[in-house]
């Protein structure tokens, strides 16, 4: 199999053409860019957040129904 060749590139980008058009294409590598630059901006608003986050600590529940003193005498 291998790589393409040259002129096997020329027949992708003809059938390329023939089916977005030339008009198309850099709209379409616009929006590519668009979604990309919004996605790198989302990575940043959530960085700050993470480190946040991972300094909250969480509050332990006791299981309801259970009760306390009997479970301490059972311990000792």
């Amino acid at each position: 199999m291998g790589m393409f060749g040259w002129w096997q590139w020329v027949i992708v980008l003809v059938i390329v053409l023939l089916l977005f058009g030339r008009g198309k294409i850099p709209d379409l590598m616009g929006d590519v860019a668009k979604g990309i630059k919004n996605f790198r901006k989302g990575l940043a608003d959530d960085a700050p957040d993470e480190k946040a986050d991972s300094a909250k600590t969480v509050e332990h529940k006791s299981e309801e129904g259970v009760d306390t003193t009997t479970a301490a005498k059972k311990q000792s």
